[in-house]
């Protein structure tokens, strides 16, 4: 039986999808939250990175000032800047070697809020984790800025020295990891390593980053489809106890069985196709005045950062 229904009557939700229904709250008045799983934690992880690199492949397909240069003349150029951030010594120059990364990125099209994110999040992570005890008295000794406690009568804390040196430290890895990080975002993996072929980079080398680049996903492809199939086999939440662990060490055994069984097969596969270990991609390289002014534009910044900083100092 069917019913028609009027053009000009207004159409209206059923009353069974506006009533509201009980719920869990996040203040936990209803139901308890559950703690989440460090391997639920791991596998979302690993999806970001993908999600990351998939963006970064987006971010390289700009039409963005980086975007333009040829891949070696990219590679030289960020040599050649990341041999004059060694070579600084003074914060303030460190900091205007930033402000032109930070002016390139913004050229090429790169969100500058990811860009710093990526950036930052790292080095107060490692670096500062790594420097922190130089920063005290104990270490550095010097004229304490901040006092912690005494010793035999004498302050102890941060010193005016250490927090300098800290802080060089800092600076100099922040530029060094921005550089390398807008190279990245700006190339193709695949261009990017036939540009380091083409710079006379040894093809062993060339082969094994790529495939350790690729067996990155392949592996996070594997740690998630196991879990997967645990989590669809699982009644009820999941219990951190022992059998948690001896599943991770199982699923750990069964992934180096699968990574060595799935090696052998793509390394044949690949043979088999004429791979000899060169990176091909489908547009040649071919130099530009553009490459030539953008490597020239690299150098005499490196210069002017570098000798500007020695002409201030003395």
């Amino acid at each position: 039986m069917s019913r028609t229904v009027d053009q000009g009557a207004p159409v209206r939700a059923p009353q069974w999808l506006l009533q509201g229904e009980l719920a869990m709250c996040p203040c936990g008045c209803v139901g308890k939250r559950t703690k989440g799983s460090y391997l639920r934690k791991t596998i979302t992880s690993g999806a970001q990175l993908l999600q990351q690199v998939m963006f970064t492949e987006d971010t390289a397909a700009r039409a963005g000032l980086l975007q333009r240069i040829d891949p070696r003349v990219k590679v030289v150029a960020t040599v050649v800047l990341l041999v004059a951030t060694s070579l600084l010594r003074t914060v303030p120059a460190l900091f205007a070697l930033y402000l032109a990364t930070l002016a390139t990125a913004a050229a090429s099209a790169l969100p500058l809020g990811f860009f710093i994110k990526r950036v930052w999040l790292f080095v107060p992570v490692f670096t500062g984790i790594m420097v922190l005890p130089a920063t005290l008295s104990l270490v550095t000794h010097g004229e304490v800025v901040w006092t912690l406690w005494h010793w035999h009568g004498h302050p102890e804390g941060f010193t005016r020295q250490g927090l300098l040196g800290a802080s060089l430290v800092v600076s100099r890895v922040a530029v060094s990891i921005s550089l390398v990080v807008l190279l990245t975002l700006t190339t193709p993996w695949v261009r990017l390593l036939a540009a380091l072929r083409g710079l006379g980079v040894p093809k062993m080398f060339i082969m094994i980053i790529g495939m350790a680049y690729r067996y990155i996903f392949l592996l996070l492809n594997g740690i998630t489809e196991m879990y997967q199939a645990r989590t669809a086999r699982t009644i009820g939440s999941a219990r951190h106890d022992g059998s948690a662990r001896a599943f991770l060490g199982a699923s750990v055994g069964t992934l180096i069985g699968r990574s060595h069984q799935l090696s052998e097969e793509v390394h044949q596969a690949m043979t088999a196709r004429g791979y000899t270990g060169d990176a091909k991609v489908l547009h040649r390289f071919a130099l530009r005045p553009a490459d030539g002014l953008y490597l020239a534009a690299a150098v005499a910044v490196s210069v002017l950062v570098v000798m500007g900083e020695r002409l201030l100092v003395h």
